[in-house]
């Protein structure tokens, strides 16, 4: 989801609800993703790539730290001062433990928006690097993105404050019919695709688009580590065959040799970064010029990394 929102939503809810400090919980929800600042210690140490967009700041216990840091830094007086020249509007924010709380509120619902869109965030970091997601969301979508604006321009004019509330309200009305009609194309894709599941593949899973009415269909051979790719159009009905994938091939040298060169690509940084960003990862091992050649490939292809890698394994 966009940053505009992320500040939106726990605004909303906060103000019609009748708390005081909205605005606090809207700034909450979106200090998650000053985490661009963190890119460049990731970029020097490349060990550290979860200090990433969608990283560490996008786990329930790194939120909460990350969340107090930018509500202390945006109470402080000067930064306040420098805020109200810019904005040329009051901006008097309150820190203590209850606006602390509601920052807090803001990093759950940006956490709650972000897990239903594609690619999954690390909820549970650091106990697991797991990426959880609905793959409900592409990403970012246009059009919320520019009605997320057009709301805080409303609510930024100095004009009566039904117009902002009315405003406030149809922006919420527009984001859930976009979440109840990705949901419906979301079911409708993974029934239609599940028409093509036979032999030992048993499994589909379906992920959006920037268009909410086309998807990608996964069908899954858990068996023999297979994967079918397929996109569908809702609004045609039509689906397309991608191509065939498969888990692991190992090609040129014996089974044994492969699986342990593979082992020690896996251990490489970039590799494991690379697993980590990808929704699947294929890998062909092949034993060339006595060396392995072991290949790394996301079909799907990711937002934010490379949908390909190649390490080189002496033989």
């Amino acid at each position: 989801m966009d940053l505009f929102t992320h500040f939106l939503i726990p605004f909303i809810i906060l103000f019609f609800i009748g708390s005081k400090w909205p605005i606090e919980g809207g700034l909450g929800g979106t200090s998650v993703d000053f985490d661009f600042i963190l890119i460049f210690i990731g970029f020097l140490l490349p060990e550290f790539f979860i200090l990433t967009h969608r990283g560490i700041t996008h786990s329930f216990i790194f939120g909460f730290i990350t969340a107090l840091i930018f509500l202390y830094i945006v109470t402080r007086q000067p930064v306040q001062e420098f805020v109200r020249k810019l904005i040329k509007r009051d901006f008097n924010l309150i820190f203590n433990w209850k606006t602390i709380l509601l920052a807090y509120f803001g990093v759950l619902t940006h956490l709650f928006l972000d897990f239903l869109t594609t690619g999954g965030i690390p909820l549970l970091y650091p106990f697991t690097m797991e990426r959880f997601s609905a793959h409900l969301y592409y990403y970012t979508d246009a059009l919320t993105t520019i009605a997320a604006l057009a709301v805080l321009i409303v609510l930024y004019l100095k004009i009566n404050w039904k117009y902002k509330k009315i405003a406030m309200v149809l922006f919420v009305i527009m984001l859930v019919s976009f979440g109840g009609l990705r949901c419906y194309e979301k079911i409708n894709a993974t029934h239609a695709l599940e028409e093509n599941l036979e032999g030992n593949f048993t499994q589909t899973v379906t992920y959006p688009t920037s268009n909410m009415f086309v998807w990608q269909g996964v069908l899954i051979n858990p068996k023999n580590q297979e994967y079918q790719l397929y996109t569908y159009n809702g609004l045609t009905g039509e689906k397309t065959f991608q191509g065939n994938y498969s888990g692991l091939v190992i090609e040129n040298g014996t089974y044994s040799s492969g699986i342990n060169a593979i082992k020690k690509a896996n251990s490489t940084v970039a590799a494991q970064r690379f697993i980590w960003y990808s929704y699947y990862t294929s890998i062909d091992a092949k034993f060339e010029n006595n060396q392995w050649k072991i290949s790394y490939l996301d079909f799907l292809g990711g937002h934010y990394s490379p949908n390909n890698l190649t390490i080189y394994v002496a033989g």
